[in-house]
């Protein structure tokens, strides 16, 4: 058995910019980006055609956001400007550490989180309270390519763990997205019915 966790509302709590549309305007402007006047609008559009389950990353809707009002944006501007504005102060949520330590008594665990944003997972576990060794490998959607609860995103967190999609455990708050292993043949495990805290206890229950 492998055991895989959500990252954002599960084993940590990130802070995310209130307005993300002003905080990218903000860090663009920062590398002498032109933000048209009508940015909230151009944000919001859709810019980039992606199948049903796939990740558009972020700094692809940008540059799409900017191209559409014109604005040629230099180099890797628009990457840089997401990065730096969703850059989080992080808090590790109570039960994470013995929770992720249980699931490395039982098999590979791993990190599986839709997250639209280049490098924020890294940052963010490094700036928690867990160890980064004890994750056998960590798969977001904007580096795989596929959002939860699409199944090829679980199945990718599967391969990466080196079991079958039947043999993973995924342990996450969100219903919509978490719950999707259900459906891609494994095991759904929400903290609306068994919390982080509880977590060792319930993997001890299934020797």
């Amino acid at each position: 058995m492998a055991v895989s966790f959500d990252l954002f509302g599960t084993l940590v709590e990130a802070d995310r910019p209130t307005d993300p549309a002003a905080a990218v305007a903000t860090e663009l402007r920062e590398r002498g980006v032109r933000v048209p006047d009508d940015w909230d609008a151009a944000y919001r559009e859709r810019h980039v055609d992606a199948p049903a389950g796939a990740e558009v990353p972020l700094p692809a809707h940008v540059s799409g956001a900017l191209a559409s009002r014109g604005v040629d944006a230099p180099g890797n501007a628009p990457r840089r400007a997401v990065v730096a504005a969703f850059d989080p102060d992080v808090e590790t949520r109570e039960g994470a550490v013995a929770a992720v330590a249980a699931a490395s008594d039982r098999g590979p665990v791993g990190v599986l989180s839709n997250c639209a944003v280049p490098e924020l997972a890294r940052r963010t576990l490094i700036r928690s309270a867990l160890d980064r060794e004890a994750f056998d490998a960590v798969v977001t959607s904007v580096a795989c390519g596929w959002r939860k609860p699409d199944p090829r995103a679980f199945e990718t967190c599967a391969d990466r763990l080196g079991v079958g999609v039947e043999a993973l455990v995924h342990v996450g708050d969100d219903p919509r997205t978490d719950a999707g292993l259900a459906d891609a043949g494994g095991e759904a495990v929400l903290l609306d019915d068994v919390g982080l805290t509880e977590f060792p206890a319930w993997l001890e229950g299934r020797r």
